[in-house]
């Protein structure tokens, strides 16, 4: 049975429908405020794209896609997105985007082999997915960690406004996020697993920025899978270190646990993918259309991630359960467990 943390004397701090309004103004505050702080422009997306089209984000490579049928296009089959790490490259190519410009995007995903249904991980996935045409010389480890502490000053002064509107919510945040490679935190703690490694360093820092996300490490291993054709976990950077992406973790006392709200990264270029694909065995899929743009010089030099929606809402409201702030479905023991213990799964 998955894990399932279940507090004693845990209270929602706020009702079902004072939550369901805190879920909307903190979405738009931080949207809006993502925007300006990144020069980005909201677009439509896609719910599913059609299989075999090698736009589709295929995370560790291993995960079944959703899937059904279009009738009225000879049974053509589609798959639901996994994320559109991908499609957002392209789509800042076909409609102009210059560098510097960018867009945002609201992605919602259905990821049915999710290993571990827990406090933190449903079926259903609702990100804010965005993406930012860079040139040459931006593609660095300094110009990463500058986009870095942009995001992370708007997650503040988020905070500090959800606090104001409800006072009893207090801010939690640290004055700066850290910044730290995944081969530092197997140096520095090789006796134990990647996800506690970062449970380590975040109770800590309480904010961090783990760095290389996907390429191997010192002993042989991988802090966390990455798929080989959108984040650069390859180039190198310094101290023998490789990788231009990472993820951002913030310390939750209410799960006493790293609490991962974003994934990004500087976007491979031609010999990135290359080295990537070589890596992971997937050189087929140079044969995509996707992948033949970007050797070819057709999509622009990029960075871009996720932002968890419901994370986000889950951690300034001080949520013990991703379910209390977005609907999916449930295993009946867990739906039960957290009943007794007060919680409401929406």
């Amino acid at each position: 049975m998955p894990d399932l943390t279940l507090t004693d004397g845990y209270r929602p701090a706020l009702g079902l429908r004072e939550t369901e309004r805190a879920i909307k103004f903190i979405k738009d505050y931080f949207q809006d405020h993502l925007a300006a702080a990144l020069n980005l422009q909201r677009v439509s997306a896609p719910l599913f794209l059609r299989k075999g089209s090698g736009i589709n984000d295929d995370l560790n490579g291993v995960e079944a896609k959703a899937g059904f049928r279009i009738k009225d296009d000879g049974y053509a089959e589609v798959e639901c997105l996994f994320s559109l790490a991908k499609w957002k490259r392209m789509v800042l190519a076909d409609y102009g985007f210059a560098s510097g410009e960018g867009l945002y995007t609201d992605m919602n995903a259905i990821r049915p082999d999710e290993e571990c249904l827990d406090n933190l991980h449903s079926v259903y996935v609702d990100q804010w997915d965005w993406e930012r045409i860079i040139n040459g010389q931006e593609r660095n480890l300094d110009f990463l960690k500058g986009i870095v502490r942009t995001i992370y000053a708007v997650l503040q002064e988020t905070e500090k406004v959800v606090a104001g509107r409800y006072p009893h919510i207090a801010p939690l945040l640290p004055e700066e996020i850290a910044f730290v490679h995944a081969e530092e935190l197997l140096e520095r703690w090789p006796d134990v697993g990647p996800r506690e490694r970062e449970n380590r360093i975040t109770r800590e820092r309480g904010a961090v920025f783990v760095i290389g996300i996907g390429g191997e490490l010192a002993d042989g291993t991988i802090h966390d899978g990455r798929a080989p054709d959108y984040d650069d976990w390859v180039t190198p950077t310094v101290n023998g270190c490789k990788g231009l992406n990472g993820d951002i973790l913030l310390w939750y006392p209410l799960l006493d646990r790293a609490f991962e709200i974003s994934s990004m990264g500087i976007r491979v270029n031609a010999d990135a993918l290359q080295q990537q694909l070589q890596i992971r065995g997937a050189l087929n899929r140079r044969q995509f259309e996707w992948h033949k743009r970007l050797l070819a010089g057709e999509l622009p030099l990029s960075i871009g991630g996720g932002i968890g929606q419901s994370r986000l809402c889950m951690f300034f409201l001080r949520k013990l359960h991703v379910g209390e702030v977005h609907a999916s479905v449930w295993p009946q023991w867990m739906i039960d467990r957290c009943k007794a213990a007060g919680i409401t799964l929406l």
